[in-house]
């Protein structure tokens, strides 16, 4: 059910998640930003070299940079479990007008949390497991590609969204998924790539009880038995869509849990989503598409936030309109 509510009375999050406003003291419009980054080219890279691909594919990333004309002010490869953290405040302390970051889902989505109502883009290179952010803006998943967006692509603004304090790219869920956030080992990842994630998530089912979810829209309350509830910002999951019509850039957050309290459920209405998603759409029973809810589970459980955890329930969920801007190609629709 489609549940259309007022937006957040606040006045959003700032660039590190933590609530408080570190914009800017004066933001470029999207023309200005993109002119700038074409005609000065200020950019600084940040590669996740802990990523599937990024430490195969660093030497080649700077390459290809090169080649396209890219003068970069610095360079930063993060290999270590706590560098990316480090990797970005340097690469932020030179003032770039575009970020580049290349990595998986977690770590595109960190950079997404820094760069929140900032006046600098977001430049994406797709180096991980299932790349859901990148899938979203339409960003090409192999390199020379992506590296084309960067340097004819155009400046947009997209969506974010806010859990309790902590901005979100992509997703946010509670139930199987943070018990698989915790518990992937990181080696099977690099050796399987997404297929660890089900994978990890089979062998933690049979030990996993379902929750009972209370959503809060507004006056409307909505409870439900569920093993998996996910609200997403963007429009994949796992690398699959969705729903046909969610983008990141359409003011709404999609609520769905996967299946009911039987473990057969959720495994069917996984398999359905995998297989169906890009031919489902918002409007169905399914989804609950709102711009804030309040979520409060019993037990109360952790939650995902893009792939890592980050915060508890009880928590407002919320959308942060327009607050990240990225480079994307010149099609993309830009709201």
């Amino acid at each position: 059910m489609t549940v259309p509510v007022n937006p957040p009375a606040d006045g959003g999050p700032g660039a590190d998640g933590s609530g408080s406003s570190a914009a800017s003291p004066r933001m470029r419009s999207k023309a200005e930003l993109g002119a700038a980054i074409r005609q000065d080219g200020r950019a600084a890279l940040v590669v996740n070299t802990r990523s599937r691909r990024g430490r195969r594919l660093y030497p080649a990333v700077h390459a290809r940079l090169r080649d396209a004309r890219l003068d970069l002010l610095g360079s930063f490869p993060a290999g270590e479990s706590d560098g990316l953290d480090a990797a970005l405040t340097a690469a932020m302390r030179l003032q770039p007008d575009l970020l580049i970051v290349g990595g998986g889902d977690g770590t595109i989505c960190e950079a997404a949390r820094r760069l929140a109502h900032r006046d600098v883009a977001l430049g994406l290179l797709p180096l991980g497991t299932t790349n859901n952010f990148a899938r979203t803006l339409g960003i090409p998943l192999n390199l020379p590609a992506a590296i084309g967006v960067l340097t004819a692509g155009k400046v947009a603004d997209v969506d974010l969204g806010q859990a309790g304090e902590v901005i979100f790219a992509n997703l946010v869920s509670t139930g199987l998924s943070a018990q698989v956030a915790a518990t992937v080992p990181h080696q099977l990842k690099r050796v399987l790539g997404r297929a660890a994630y089900p994978l990890t998530a089979l062998a933690g089912l049979p030990r996993h009880r379902p929750l009972r979810a209370i959503i809060t829209v507004g006056e409307r309350r909505y409870t439900l038995a569920t093993h998996q509830l996910n609200i997403a910002n963007g429009s994949f999951h796992g690398g699959r869509p969705i729903t046909g019509d969610a983008s990141a850039d359409d003011r709404l957050l999609l609520v769905y849990p996967l299946g009911g309290p039987s473990r057969r459920a959720l495994l069917c209405s996984t398999v359905r989503h995998a297989i169906a998603g890009a031919r489902r759409t918002m409007k169905e029973p399914a989804y609950l598409a709102v711009r804030e809810l309040w979520l409060h589970t019993d037990p109360p459980l952790p939650l995902d936030v893009d792939g890592e955890l980050l915060g508890r329930t009880p928590t407002r969920i919320a959308l942060a309109p327009n607050a990240l801007r990225v480079m994307v190609a010149p099609a993309f629709p830009d709201l």
